[in-house]
């Protein structure tokens, strides 16, 4: 049975849930290919995401293709209520609310589990990880399970390293597709709506810091750059550093850049990448965002322990006045600022996102011969059968190679 705190919420749900579908073509020619045959019956799905309208959609083809589907957040502060109680209005099993405790957060995650899933996919490992530390009794029955943050990577990789990793795992964040666009361009666009709208302030002109140049962090630099916004990039890479600073970008270390930026934005995965020697140095009415899966990367605590004062200027904004009247400005709890403060990605990113989630579960369901309890990369002609999908969706055609190229292209 469900938990969920606001089912009055449901009809607003299904609008946004409908106006989010009608803009992901790819996962709607999946469910028109796969909706007729159901080849997820009897198959049992626990899904532990980001719960909004995209989500929602994806959740709604996997059971019109036949699975029975249990969902979650991964975030707290991601989580909205309308779409979790218009999926709760469809039967589908929900656990989750926006804003819960840390408490609450595990136990949803917890009640997900308890539904006994035979595939999983996860936004960070937390479900897989709950799995494995308190209801090993589950691992057999799952076939596997896919992954789709550099964070969860991380993690399960980690676990697989010390051989406690219990089913394979599809690394869905490492297919180009997902590199190219759900990281760069969805996180670009969405980490800037994220911050505008709460802070209704101009980026031209301003100077950001962008902590961390993967893929999240090159788009995130690229938009503040097409804003007007002068770039600092910080780095630990020396190769990201380099790529960073031919591509025009000042490169220096955050203790330099501390003093320089007027809105801050860590993308690394990483802890206390801002931390107290960081805030000292800064200048009064600084921003501070986070990207990354966890609130980790900006020391919360720190910055608490140095202020003589908190407030709420504005909603998903905690000000930090310090003892020498200098005030600090978190966003979204130092969350992931993108969701915690905005709708996410596109819908048209996540599409493309959502779709190699498809075709990796399907893939998991289809595979006769056990894999091996490892972190396993998505199949590449999944990546690009996804890719070629998008193309025809927006009227796209492309040259295919001759019998003659084909052979070139093979000989050596």
């Amino acid at each position: 049975m469900s938990k969920i705190r606001h089912p009055e919420l449901a009809p607003e749900g299904h609008r946004r849930i409908d106006w989010a579908s009608r803009h992901m073509p790819v996962l709607q020619a999946l469910a028109e290919k796969y909706g007729a045959t159901r080849p997820f019956e009897g198959i049992k799905m626990a899904i532990c995401i980001h719960l909004e309208a995209k989500t929602a959609y994806m959740v709604k083809v996997f059971r019109q293709c036949g699975a029975e589907v249990a969902v979650t957040g991964s975030n707290p502060l991601s989580t909205q209520d309308a779409i979790a109680a218009a999926l709760a209005d469809e039967g589908i099993e929900v656990f989750a609310w926006h804003g819960a405790t840390a408490e609450e957060y595990n136990d949803h995650i917890r009640s997900t589990i308890a539904t006994g899933p035979n595939l999983i996919i996860d936004d960070g490992a937390d479900l897989i990880a709950m799995l494995h530390r308190e209801r090993p009794d589950l691992l057999p029955q799952v076939r596997g399970a896919a992954e789709e943050t550099t964070t969860g990577l991380k993690r399960l990789r980690a676990m697989a390293a010390e051989g406690v990793l219990a089913f394979p795992v599809i690394a869905v964040n490492d297919a180009y597709c997902k590199h190219l666009f759900d990281n760069r361009h969805g996180t670009g666009q969405s980490v800037w709506d994220g911050i505008m709208r709460t802070t209704n302030l101009l980026i031209a002109g301003k100077t950001v810091v962008v902590a961390g140049f993967g893929w999240c962090g090159r788009g995130v630099a690229a938009r503040a750059a097409g804003l007007g916004a002068q770039v600092i990039v910080t780095e630990t890479d020396p190769v990201r550093a380099l790529e960073a600073a031919v591509e025009g970008y000042r490169v220096m270390p955050m203790l330099e850049a501390a003093p320089l930026g007027d809105i801050f934005i860590t993308v690394t995965g990483c802890s206390g990448v801002i931390g107290a020697a960081h805030f000292e140095r800064m200048k009064d009415g600084a921003l501070l965002a986070n990207a990354g899966h966890f609130d980790v990367e900006v020391d919360k605590k720190a910055l608490s322990r140095m202020a003589e004062h908190c407030g709420q200027p504005r909603q998903n904004i905690d000000e930090y006045r310090l003892k020498d009247g200098r005030r600090l400005y978190l966003l979204a709890e130092g969350r992931l600022v993108n969701l915690a403060a905005g709708d996410g990605h596109p819908a048209e990113i996540m599409d493309l996102s959502f779709a190699l989630q498809f075709l990796a579960m399907n893939y998991l369901r289809e595979q006769g011969q056990p894999l091996p309890n490892q972190v396993l990369p998505l199949p590449a002609e999944l990546d690009r059968r996804v890719a070629s999908l998008k193309l025809e969706a927006m009227g796209v055609r492309i040259d295919s190679l001759t019998a003659e190229q084909e052979n070139y292209t093979h000989s050596w």
